[in-house]
């Protein structure tokens, strides 16, 4: 049974919802960055970035305190202010490609811990603790964690209906995307979001793997600290967004590798033989068309890397993922990647951006080979969060990516 519930969300007046809400901070370069922070007064990037008021770098514990500071001057001046009473957020955003809409909402810690709420990324341990000690400072979450469950016709419906009124926000973005949140408040459609999350025994983590265990670890501290805890108090819940399946957008990650590990060009391809049938396409531009096909750029031509099943047991849903394939077959047996989250000899292009910047990243003597494949599909994500097993680093890009600002959950 989830427990997903409204809560009393802090967000912009009105007026300045636009221009609160930013991107990931790590979305930006510097010069957009500094632009954003010179010329928007308004920007939450200013709460997350304090040092900027003092141009000068802060360190970590004070960088924390300092976070706070600006967040109480945002609401002391009335630019965030907070819902009387608790909600559920319609968050839709529409862009050129797609759209997309999802309930904004407070998910249990506690479902975390049960496996409710299920993952399929490992977490690094010291990233946890960094963050549930920046949690513990700021006092609120504004990142939501990104959940999905079955697709619903009856949450399907109070969304639409509720769409019908005026949405509480909307405006547009400098990349052509229109967000718009609406407000659930009336208690019997409340109730009826709530018994839907209710049935259900599983949901899973699409996006927000370190924000949600960071989350459950302040949960857990909090109760240990507090001799009165019952369960309700606000730390016992982190922010989510939680979009149906359908809704979900993945895309996969290229990888690119500075060097062939001391092999030849001919010697590569033989050492890939053993595992895959090998198509040059010159020129043509490959990208694959199946499960277990992968593209290879190298020495300015494509190839198509067909998997010989003969050759390769499947024995889980992970040992069926693509990208776990490539590293376990390629990537570290081969070309000495053994570590996909801090070598500095491998690099990744998102689905997002095509296979031409992989190319040109080559071509320009950046990196030596690139490997692309097909993004995985909903249903291997879920099966591996099922099976306990954990993908690869940088298996999937997930989209929506949500602005940041647009509501705040407080402990």
């Amino acid at each position: 049974m989830a427990k997903i519930l409204p809560f009393k969300a802090v967000r912009p007046a009105r007026p300045y919802a636009g221009l609160v809400a930013s991107r990931s901070y790590e979305d930006y370069c510097k010069e957009e960055l500094r632009a954003q922070l010179e010329y928007n007064p308004y920007s939450f990037l200013h709460i997350i970035n304090p040092g900027y008021k003092f141009q000068q770098e802060i360190k970590v514990e004070k960088r924390f305190e300092m976070v706070r500071n600006r967040y109480l001057e945002f609401k002391e001046e009335n630019i965030l202010l907070q819902d009387e009473t608790p909600c559920y957020y319609i968050y839709k955003i529409k862009s050129r490609e797609a759209s997309c809409c999802g309930i904004i909402a407070a998910s249990s810690a506690e479902d975390y811990e049960k496996n409710i709420i299920r993952k399929h990324e490992d977490t690094i341990a010291h990233r946890e603790e960094l963050f549930k000690d920046y949690l513990k400072v700021v006092g609120f979450n504004t990142e939501p964690v990104l959940l999905t469950y079955p697709d619903n016709k009856i949450i399907d419906s109070l969304l639409s209906k509720t769409m019908q009124s005026r949405p509480e926000y909307e405006f547009a973005t400098y990349n052509k995307e229109i967000h718009s949140l609406w407000k659930i408040e009336k208690p019997e459609d409340i109730g009826k979001i709530k018994a839907e999350f209710e049935a259900l025994d599983k949901l899973y983590i699409a996006d927000g793997h370190h924000r949600s265990a960071s989350s459950y670890l302040l949960a857990k501290e909090s109760k240990k600290n507090n001799p009165d805890h019952t369960g309700k108090e606000s730390y016992n819940f982190f922010m989510s967004y939680l979009i149906s399946e359908s809704n979900l957008r993945v895309f996969e990650f290229s990888r690119l590798i500075k060097d062939l590990n001391g092999h030849s060009k001919e010697e590569f391809l033989i050492l890939l033989d053993e595992w895959f049938r090998i198509e040059n396409r010159g020129n043509e531009i490959y990208k694959p068309s199946k499960k277990h096909h992968f593209n290879m750029y190298l020495d300015g031509e494509f190839y198509s890397l067909y998997l010989r099943k003969t050759n390769y047991k499947f024995t889980d849903s992970l040992s069926q993922l693509d990208s776990f394939i490539l590293f376990e077959k390629i990537l570290k047996p081969i070309l000495g990647i053994k570590d996909l989250r801090y070598d500095k000899r491998i690099a990744y292009i998102h689905g997002r951006n095509d296979l031409i910047e992989l190319k040109t990243r080559i071509d320009s003597g950046e990196f030596a080979v690139g490997f692309g494949m097909l993004p995985a599909q909903v249903e291997e994500i879920k099966q591996i969060a099922d099976e306990n097993l954990t993908m690869p680093p940088k298996s999937t890009y997930i989209e929506p990516k949500l602005r940041s600002g647009l509501t705040i959950y407080e402990f």
